[in-house]
């Protein structure tokens, strides 16, 4: 090892621990506010993707709409060389911060950044893209051949909605300045078109309403077959 390198590296930690030093208020602040988080949809899908990473072994995955969650350093956890994009301005109204992962600011819809990737990750996110078919062509152009995409979101197998938030009733999200569609069988079918076959389709119960965000959250979520009611989906799509 160089004396230049040993120097470099010496840096480094100094820098690392000199920057942990602002985190300590910030993370005992948001401990301190934890019994007014809510259990969301994510226990439903980081199962569903580490499953499927775990079958695939892909030695290089994107995650699409990283945001400020873990979710990318967690995939760096488990051995998995990660890429982490996230467009920023139309969901949060400007460029988050990720504390866990460096997150390139990119847009699926026209991705700047090059290179294949073996699996892709899109937890959540293709709901508030305005244009979700733009969306998947980036993420088709990304992959390499027979390369895996994961995508999870709201479904609803015979109705498409819009914007669920925007509709009379809905329990949250009237006020997010973004949308939320609720997917249908059509326009999975249409995705596929553009280059894919489902490989596997999961199904969960959320809410005790008809739609995504209607009645009371569900303790626990149920999985439910294609015929029984059901808000979300997790997808796993193989290029062809």
């Amino acid at each position: 090892m160089t004396v230049m390198l040993r120097l470099k590296q010496q840096v480094a930690r100094l820098y690392s621990k000199a920057a942990q030093l602002p985190m300590y208020p910030i993370l005992r602040y948001e401990w301190s506010r934890s019994d007014q988080r809510r259990i969301n949809e994510r226990p439903i899908e980081y199962p569903f993707a580490l499953t499927c990473l775990s079958d695939l072994c892909p030695s290089s995955v994107l995650d699409v709409g990283a945001g400020t969650t873990a979710w990318p350093q967690l995939l760096a956890n488990c051995g998995y060389n990660v890429t982490a994009i996230d467009e920023g301005d139309s969901y949060w109204g400007h460029r988050p911060i990720n504390r866990h992962h460096y997150v390139l600011r990119d847009d699926i819809t026209n991705p700047g950044i090059q290179g294949e990737f073996d699996a892709i990750t899109c937890l959540s996110v293709i709901e508030h893209i305005g244009d979700h078919e733009a969306a998947v062509r980036g993420l088709r152009s990304l992959l390499s051949p027979e390369g895996h995409v994961i995508l999870s979101f709201p479904y609803n197998e015979q109705r498409f909605i819009e914007n669920v938030y925007a509709l009379p009733g809905v329990s949250y999200g009237a006020d997010a300045p973004y949308i939320c569609r609720v997917y249908s069988r059509r326009e999975v079918q249409g995705w596929l078109a553009q280059g894919f076959e489902l490989v596997r389709q999961e199904y969960y119960r959320i809410f005790t309403g008809d739609l995504w965000a209607f009645g009371d959250r569900l303790r626990p979520p149920v999985k439910k077959g294609v015929n029984d009611p059901h808000h979300l989906t997790c997808i796993l799509l193989r290029a062809t």
